[in-house]
């Protein structure tokens, strides 16, 4: 079961990153810079409880956990 679940979490970490790269400019020396309103953007939601939210918001993270529930529905009925 950690196999599965850490080859979903690679492939969200991915999916994140490939998004952040795609929205930051790449400089000369190979950083990335990502843009002022993206970062105030993430800032706030790093500050923020689940539930405070938006809607929105919580239903993206909900998202990410559906991906999850079946390795760990199986787990539990199997009595992995």
């Amino acid at each position: 079961m950690v196999e599965r679940l850490a080859a979903i979490e690679h492939e969200r970490w991915s999916h994140w990153q490939r998004y952040m790269h795609g929205k930051a400019t790449k400089q000369e020396d190979g950083s990335l810079l990502i843009p002022a309103d993206l970062v105030e953007r993430w800032e706030k939601q790093i500050a923020t409880d689940y539930a405070d939210l938006p809607a929105d918001e919580q239903e993206s993270d909900k998202e990410q956990v559906e991906r999850y529930l079946p390795i760990i529905e199986d787990a539990f009925r199997s009595g992995e």
